[in-house]
């Protein structure tokens, strides 16, 4: 089994962060696989500040969902995280990210993955939420 964490990190004017990697197209959610030996939560906090330098408060980090991303490879699983509560840093990654922006969550930009657009709207449209990512 794999496991990766994707963050939802919600600004002050409720926008919601996405990242555009050099590897692969399209707009997502912070994140990405879990390193042996780390807690989901620690792997969250990790990915955040390498590709966006966020800093999430102490027990900010809150698990919303799992979803099978059997799709990408079997047997592998997604968890989505909601940070609300964070500081803006330096990214620590260098040549992995080509963009990073917060957006309306309703009106995502242009080239958004389709399982980041469906997260969005199972969050803050009400859509109902899939155990597929």
């Amino acid at each position: 089994m794999t496991l990766g964490v994707r963050g939802i990190v919600v600004d002050g004017e409720g926008r919601v962060l996405l990242v555009r990697h050099t590897y692969t197209p399209g707009w997502h959610f912070p994140g990405g696989g879990v390193e042996k030996g780390e807690t989901a939560a620690l792997s969250m906090q990790r990915e955040l500040k390498e590709e966006a330098g966020i800093e999430a408060a102490t027990g900010a980090i809150r698990l919303l969902s799992v979803h099978a991303n059997h799709g990408f490879f079997p047997n592998d699983h997604v968890l989505v995280y909601r940070i609300d509560t964070w500081t803006q840093g330096e990214a620590t990654s260098r040549g992995e990210i080509a963009g990073v922006q917060f957006v309306d969550p309703l009106m995502p930009p242009e080239g958004v993955s389709p399982a980041t657009r469906r997260r969005l709207d199972e969050i803050f449209a009400g859509a109902d939420t899939s155990e597929l990512w």
